[in-house]
């Protein structure tokens, strides 16, 4: 076996890896919590953050209000154009992968160029299965008493808890620590 096909092998099967770990990215739960407060009396914080998670599709399913908590729940859904996307590339990776076998094992035949056939739809559908699910969302109030101050802490998406900070942030004057801005890295 040549080195350039070594080296072809050995990048196919790095692809196929990187693919992989995007489809596990994909449907990885991303919960934050996350602590805001509000210069604004609780009453109207709460209203406005329900009107706005109602109007984006959350249903409200339950709360304690001993514990002072609403939760909210919402439907994920998966992008077609993604999987359809992630199904091309899938399919070309794998027939990639059938050449490069063909060149190293001639005697195999043609039929390694058939794992376009099992790796496209496959990666297609497994993103399609992963990615769409139910989630929830969490709103505890802190405050012990009415008083002119808003602290909560919210449990949710990584996004969604971005979106709200980016829409609402003004509008209810939230202000938190910032977290959600910052990457991991």
């Amino acid at each position: 076996m040549s080195y350039s096909l070594n080296s072809t092998l050995l990048l196919t099967i790095l692809l196929a890896i990187g693919l992989f770990f995007f489809l596990r990215a994909s449907s990885k739960d991303r919960t934050t919590i996350v602590e805001i407060s509000s210069s604004q009396k609780p009453v109207k914080v709460l209203n406005g953050l329900c009107e706005w998670l109602n109007l984006r599709g959350w249903k409200q399913t339950g709360g304690d209000f001993e514990q002072r908590i609403l939760i909210f729940k919402g439907q994920v859904v998966s992008s077609k154009f993604l999987a359809i996307f992630l199904g091309f590339l899938g399919g070309f990776g794998s027939c990639a992968l059938g050449l490069v076998i063909i060149q190293i094992y001639p005697e195999l035949g043609w039929w390694p160029i058939l794992l376009g056939f099992i790796g496209g739809p496959l990666s297609g559908i497994v993103y399609f299965k992963k990615s769409a699910r139910e989630e929830k969302f969490e709103l505890r109030l802190i405050n012990e008493n009415e008083n002119d101050l808003t602290f909560m802490r919210l449990r949710a998406h990584r996004d969604e808890l971005i979106s709200l900070e980016n829409e609402l942030g003004e509008k209810l004057q939230l202000k938190s620590d910032g977290s959600l801005f910052k990457t991991p890295i």
